[in-house]
């Protein structure tokens, strides 16, 4: 009886503990779930905003610097060129010579198609001796529809694009290349960038009529998502939080982001402007569970309330805040006066003010770092306290200006950048880039700009250009993504039908801004050649050399194709002969003819290599040979074996994969 009387009072108090801890978890889901008073909307305690704050160069109006004057005048091309030469000759130094015609055409084909220029065009740039050759290239590449294939991939980049959800099972967006395809229309017809960033920022509501507009919308939440999880409130917080620091950092060039859960550590952004901010998507985002949320729709439906969470939870709900723009970046409303309710497309207008101090110097700063490798500011997506200062702040601000008065014209800004003299000087270092008194000690900056710098191709060029200079590429525009095959242990590794190769032959040749992008899997190659993985915006891409570069390049089964496609067509074009194979391949891998010491190098090969393979008594099914489009029967298995070798090294040469 004793024991039983103790087992009772012993089951009663672990009963009332138990009571006790589920009183105090309902206390506190209570206390965090409470609506917050009206009156507590005006007690957000924040820092305010000094003089101090706004001296930083990138908050500072903006204003059209004069143009520099320069000693060497005859030098120049464009008002670009003064800003780049005067800090150059106040150093004593000089700018390299210009780069030669064909390594031009080679850097221009790339920086605006992606491609790289077909034999035909070199030799028609090379033949054109009149003054205005270049220009007329320039205008020639700019209006063909590669270019927007070509610089959508760099949007979205930044808008963190894939066709995927992400997270676990990474479930399909079947809609989502319709964005893709609209930034590749937009920029193929010069939108101008003011109308191109409302539309990505309001479009439902500038344009609810046009479908283009609400397509647009897509910027915002083109990031991961987790449509399977429990609780939908903390996806939809989450999925506010995300777009609100992507449209901060891209379009205004501040990380936002960093203020989600307290102050921003060094720029002038409190918790209260990130989640002011955030309040204009509020009524746009609405989700359903197992559904992904692709474009933005405001109803009156949805709580439009928005909160400042404590500490960046869900689940602690703060003051209400009212939508407003951020104070560091709106000098025109130091007083912070709002007597009228604002909405998303009130922010689409603030952001693409003519004079907005940010909008138009982070998108030159953009542009610049595509063509030159890096940004005049070298943080593209922080233009804060911490951010990188231009290494030419007249220069930005300059171009800034010249942006917005030319129409906010992409188009017209690449033609100012590539028919400067800075940008056609060559990128090998001229033996008189050297300090003019012998007393002067000086390394040359590559911030100064004193030779044009070499770059590597990005992992979607270095496809792309293979397929091309191998009569592969297909040209087909739009719809949705494609998959080209994949090794068949790596598709073992994905969930069922994650990567179904295309019936379509033809569409595993497409160009590789249409292959299927996935959050969880990047296409092999574009993996080894640092494509961001989409799961964050990516402002700049790391430059990585590896091991696995090398092997992909040598022995994947999409170069041997390439390679064989390649010594196919050269064999086609160019016949039986060995000397004018070799110049055949090379014209067409490095756009360039061989030199007297290659041609010659390259022919000892293709005989030597042919003799090996044939002492080797290889049968023909185990040798690579070329892919012709014509009857080669005639045509000596192992040369032709050799030739495909050879091919295949021009495409792992870094004449092919960097531009100079």
């Amino acid at each position: 009886m004793k024991r039983a009387s103790q087992r009772r009072q012993n089951s009663t108090r672990r009963d009332w503990r138990s009571a006790l801890w589920a009183l105090c978890v309902v206390f506190v889901h209570v206390a965090i779930a409470l609506p917050v008073r009206s009156e507590d909307a005006a007690n957000v305690s924040e820092e305010p905003i000094t003089d101090e704050d706004r001296d930083h160069w990138s908050f500072k109006p903006l204003e059209r610097p004069r143009v520099p004057p320069v000693a060497n005048s005859t030098w120049t091309r464009t008002a670009i060129d003064n800003f780049i030469l005067a800090p150059l000759e106040s150093r004593g130094l000089r700018p390299s010579a210009e780069a030669d015609r064909t390594t031009l055409v080679r850097r221009l084909c790339f920086d605006l198609t992606g491609l790289p220029p077909a034999p035909k065009e070199i030799d028609w740039f090379l033949a054109d001796k009149l003054p205005d050759a270049y220009a007329r290239l320039v205008d020639r590449y700019l209006s063909s529809p590669r270019y927007g294939e070509r610089w959508a991939q760099h949007w979205l980049d930044l808008a963190r694009f894939a066709e995927t959800d992400g997270f676990e099972h990474d479930k399909l967006r079947p809609t989502a290349w319709k964005y893709r395809d609209w930034v590749i229309r937009a920029l193929n017809s010069d939108m101008p960038y003011d109308r191109f960033v409302r539309w990505q920022i309001a479009g439902d509501l500038l344009a609810p009529e046009n479908t283009d507009a609400v397509i647009a919308t897509a910027f915002c939440l083109s990031g991961p998502d987790m449509p399977d999880i429990n609780s939908q409130e903390e996806r939809r917080h989450t999925l506010l939080n995300e777009m609100t620091s992507t449209v901060g950092a891209v379009f205004l060039g501040l990380q936002f982001g960093c203020a989600q859960c307290h102050d921003h550590k060094y720029d002038p952004i409190s918790q209260a402007d990130f989640y002011r901010l955030r309040a204009f998507f509020q009524p746009a985002v609405n989700v359903k569970k197992n559904k992904s949320v692709t474009v933005l729709s405001s109803t009156a439906a949805l709580d439009a309330a928005s909160y400042l969470m404590i500490r960046g939870d869900w689940r602690r709900r703060g003051p209400r805040v009212l939508p407003a723009f951020p104070r560091i970046a709106d000098p025109w409303n130091k007083s912070r006066d709002q007597r009228q309710t604002l909405d998303r497309s009130d922010l689409a207008r603030w952001i693409t003010r003519p004079d907005h101090p940010l909008t138009s110097r982070i998108l030159v700063n953009r542009v610049w770092q595509f063509h030159f490798g890096r940004g005049l500011s070298g943080s593209a997506s922080d233009f804060g306290i911490i951010g990188d200062a231009p290494s030419h702040p007249e220069l930005l601000d300059w171009l800034a200006t010249e942006f917005v008065s030319s129409g906010w014209s992409l188009k017209r800004l690449h033609r100012l950048i590539v028919t400067s003299a800075v940008y056609r000087q060559s990128s090998r270092p001229a033996n008189d880039i050297a300090s003019a008194s012998a007393d002067t000690d000086f390394v040359d900056e590559p911030g100064l700009l004193s030779r044009f710098p070499r770059r590597r191709l990005e992992a979607e060029v270095v496809r792309d250009a293979m397929l091309f200079v191998s009569d592969l590429l297909r040209d087909e525009m739009g719809g949705p993504g494609v998959m080209p095959p994949l090794p068949r242990e790596l598709v073992k590794s994905l969930l069922k039908n994650q990567w179904r190769a295309s019936s379509r032959l033809a569409d595993h040749h497409r160009r590789s801004i249409y292959v299927f992008a996935r959050r969880n899997l990047r296409y092999p190659l574009f993996e080894a050649f640092d494509r961001p993985a989409a799961n964050a915006s990516c402002a700049v891409r790391q430059n990585t050399t590896s091991a696995q570069q090398s092997l992909l390049m040598l022995n994947s089964k999409s170069s041997l194709d390439a390679a064989r496609q390649l010594a196919g067509s050269v064999c086609d074009r160019a016949g039986p002969g060995l000397g004018a194979q070799v110049d055949c391949a090379v014209q067409r891998v490095w756009g360039r003819s061989p030199s007297d010491e290659e041609r010659q190098e390259f022919v000892g090969f293709l005989q030597s290599q042919a003799a090996l393979l044939k002492a080797e008594n290889r049968s023909t099914e185990n040798l690579a040979l070329p892919v012709s489009r014509q009857d080669r029967s005639d045509v000596d298995a192992h040369a032709g074996a050799a030739l495909t070798d050879l091919c295949l090294a021009l495409l792992n040469s870094n004449e092919f994969l960097y531009v100079d």
